[in-house]
């Protein structure tokens, strides 16, 4: 066919492969795009799709859940609020050029912006809960706050028929944010009596 691109791997003295390429359109009406290889050739049963990239970010990958502690609508000012998430692996399943393909996706790198201003967080670590925290955020003005959390995944996959894992060539992003939150100031004073008491002591 015109336009068609050709490739070849060599497969003994007498046995040639071709190598796999496509190329899609958004609608019936589109235009096609641009040629893209997606398998260099190979011999005979060896020759398997490549889940590239662009394949392995358009997959449904479900974002971490967010974790704040305190969990409530508030937290205090010049204190830290406490930050984690999920680091376990996912595992999804696609279809590529006929294959059925298992992808395992594997956070790799979390990125962390408080919403004040401040420069983001970026590390490898997941972070714990309250009291073996070390991933956190001091806020040092009050006001209304949100926290988002972009996830970069890694990914590894396996067609059907193939005992091998491959790794994709590229990452993957998923992004969360917290509900708003208030970012207050507390103050402590010695009273009477405890003010979970009712009526509400005068002093509380």
């Amino acid at each position: 066919m015109d336009g068609t691109p050709f490739g070849t791997a060599e497969c003994g003295e007498d046995s040639v492969v071709l190598a796999m390429w496509r190329r899609q359109r958004a609608t019936p009406a589109s235009p096609w795009g641009e040629w893209e290889q997606v398998d260099r050739g190979g011999c005979g049963a060896d020759i398997l799709p490549v889940l590239t990239a662009e394949d392995f970010r358009r997959l449904p990958i479900p974002a971490p859940v967010l974790n704040v502690q305190p969990a409530a609508d508030w937290v205090l000012v010049n204190m830290e609020t406490i930050v984690y998430t999920d680091p376990s692996p996912v595992t999804l399943t696609t279809d590529l050029l006929g294959y059925q393909v298992t992808v395992e996706a594997t956070p790799t790198r979390y990125t962390y912006d408080f919403g004040d201003g401040s420069k983001p967080l970026v590390t490898t670590d997941p972070g714990s809960p309250y009291p073996a925290f070390d991933t956190f955020h001091v806020y040092r003005a009050l006001g209304t706050r949100t926290i988002t959390l972009t996830t970069e995944w890694s990914g590894r996959y396996q067609v059907a028929g193939s005992p091998a894992w491959r790794d994709v060539d590229g990452t993957a992003q998923t992004t969360t944010t917290s509900a708003p939150f208030d970012v207050v100031e507390r103050t402590s004073k010695l009273v009477a009596e405890l003010c979970t008491a009712v009526p509400t002591p005068d002093d509380c």
